[in-house]
């Protein structure tokens, strides 16, 4: 028998105060082809974080919304669908947490999910986060506040949530985002947001601070061009009002619009690719709502295409690696050349924006995820909106 490090020892003792065990369970514990019996759940004992690469967690939390109360019962109903999926992998190294006691306010709810998604993190595990209102990706924003990096924020969502309400955080959570200090975001990209449901004065206040955000109708021609936008995403919030009604009808504030079930799983499954992603938040499934347990089995199979996305994950960072062809743009009377780099096994393209002078900081940003349309663009002759919009944030 393998013995635990002492420090991750520490570390599951740590954890364990702040966490509830599972509730769900298989039937047939023997049936190893399903998912919840190739993972390690918290029923009796709080799991081993040893060799881990993902922690499903889930939170049973909405006192930061008005309008969709009874999302906080979500996470059991979720497992229930999860666990009965069956598994695509041999040796699958996840555990489900539990479900993450809340605070005595809602804002101590942000601070424990700080804290254990921050631990998370510096073990190289990627905290899954299911149930309780999309505010609480606040707390998740927060877990990367100590890791000295400026970090890129991804939003699927309906609407923007930067409402002056106060009282509803789950309405004003992307705006505490937007003016949290100390200061360590670098983009802010959007996806799926409707017209109908979004003023137009924050989408311009978006654009101002040169950041991304993309229609629902855009997305739907362009899926392929939303790759980019996951890959260069630290963290992901997903809610679950962004997905049409008929597919997904577990919440208060759902919509006859929106993305499909299918859209949604293969966004999860663009994050799961990214090597960059480091934490994904599924929020505002609300089971009182639901029909026929239809939002919790769309919820079940993101979690399971991002799990699939990311077993699927390739080294992609070493730009001076052979699997790299360079390609330099020229550009009429203009001196400079725009750097492109292909990766020949996954055909996904970066480009280069240079970095100011005393702009180290931003070294990590400087290479940036784009598509084949953008070095067709730069081939015409014109500058790729991506490029302008990461200059414009490093000067």
């Amino acid at each position: 028998m393998l013995k635990v490090p002492a420090f991750l020892y520490i570390r599951n003792m740590e954890l364990s105060i702040f966490f509830d065990p599972v509730s769900t369970r298989l039937p047939n514990t023997e049936d190893f082809s399903l998912f919840g019996n190739n993972i390690r759940s918290f029923y009796e004992e709080f799991p081993a974080l040893d060799q881990l690469h993902i922690a499903i967690i889930g939170i049973a939390e909405d006192r930061g919304s008005m309008l969709n109360e009874g999302c906080a019962k979500g996470p059991e109903e979720v497992r229930k669908k999860l666990y009965s999926l069956k598994k695509n992998h041999g040796n699958l190294k996840i555990a489900d947490l539990g479900n993450l006691r809340p605070g005595e306010s809602v804002e101590d709810t942000y601070l424990r999910i700080k804290e254990v998604c921050a631990t998370l993190m510096q073990l190289q595990i990627i905290p899954v986060l299911i149930g309780g209102s999309h505010d609480l990706d606040y707390g998740q924003f927060m877990a990367y506040e100590g890791n000295g990096n400026f970090i890129n924020v991804l939003c699927v969502d309906a609407a923007i949530d930067m409402s002056g309400v106060r009282e509803d955080q789950s309405k004003h959570h992307t705006h505490r985002m937007l003016l949290h200090q100390p200061n360590y975001l670098f983009n802010y990209s959007h996806l799926a947001y409707q017209s109908f449901l979004t003023d137009q004065e924050v989408v311009a206040v978006l654009e101002k601070l040169h950041f991304e955000s993309y229609r629902i109708g855009w997305l739907r021609d362009h899926m392929n061009e939303a790759e980019p936008v996951i890959r260069d995403a630290d963290m992901m919030s997903f809610d679950i009002s962004s997905i049409r009604q008929t597919d997904a009808p577990g919440n208060k504030c759902g919509n006859a619009f929106g993305l499909s079930g299918e859209e949604a799983c293969q966004l999860a499954w663009y994050a799961g690719l990214s090597n960059k992603l480091s934490s994904l938040g599924i929020y505002e499934f609300n089971p009182e709502e639901d029909w026929k347990d239809q939002t919790a089995s769309v919820v079940a199979a993101m979690i399971w295409y991002f799990v699939e996305g990311f077993y699927a994950r390739k080294e992609e960072r070493n730009f001076d690696s052979p699997n790299y062809t360079h390609y330099l743009v020229s550009f009429e009377h203009d001196p400079e050349k725009m750097t492109f780099y292909k990766h020949e096994l996954t055909e996904k393209w970066w480009m280069e924006v240079p970095i100011p002078e005393n702009k180290e900081r931003y070294l990590r940003n400087s290479i940036i995820p784009c598509s084949y349309e953008d070095f067709l663009t730069a081939n015409n002759g014109e500058i790729p909106d991506r490029w302008i919009r990461t200059r414009a944030k490093l000067s």
